[in-house]
């Protein structure tokens, strides 16, 4: 059985990265992982665990050489390396989840992606997930939101969305 978000069993919620290793390093990957998150923070539920999922020894054993590295900086690292087994999308409600909360800007991105396949495919729909979420640079939203297709109206909300998030951030 497919795990659910109310059945979730012994799985975690996680993310896949799909990358071209011409574009971004398996190396580069681990660095902004380590950096991202807090490893020596206990998780109260599996669900939650900090996890590196590999793809074959050369990961495994990269992902294990930046775990090691962590520890002697940091000391305790809550860590898990692991081969990567199936990965399962999150239900369609919780896709895109931060644009569930920018109103007509989740609904512009479903008309232009009507079905959630495309919507959770798509890179311009994570962009601006992630600058709703106070995540990425303003400059970067600026030098690419004329590529996202979005109505003037929904320009300008993503703008006030991202510059609030950042002006909270600090």
């Amino acid at each position: 059985m497919d795990p659910t978000y109310h059945q979730i069993g012994d799985h975690a919620e996680t993310l896949e990265i799909d990358f071209d290793p011409t574009q971004i390093s398996y190396d580069e990957l681990l660095e902004i992982f380590w950096t991202s998150h807090s490893p020596t923070r206990q998780v109260w539920k599996r669900q939650y665990m900090s996890a590196i999922f590999t793809h074959g020894g050369t990961q495994h054993d990269k992902a294990l050489a930046t775990r090691d590295a962590a520890r002697e900086k940091l000391g305790e690292v809550h860590t898990e390396i692991a081969p990567a087994g199936p990965f399962y999308l999150a239900e369609d409600y919780h896709q895109k989840y931060m644009l569930s909360r920018a109103g007509n800007l989740r609904f512009e991105l479903e008309a232009i992606y009507p079905r959630i396949e495309d919507l959770v495919k798509s890179t311009a729909a994570a962009r601006i997930n992630g600058f709703v979420a106070g995540h990425g640079q303003l400059d970067d939203l600026h030098a690419e939101i004329n590529d996202y297709g979005l109505s003037a109206d929904s320009t300008r909300l993503l703008l006030k969305l991202a510059e609030q998030k950042q002006r909270h951030r600090g």
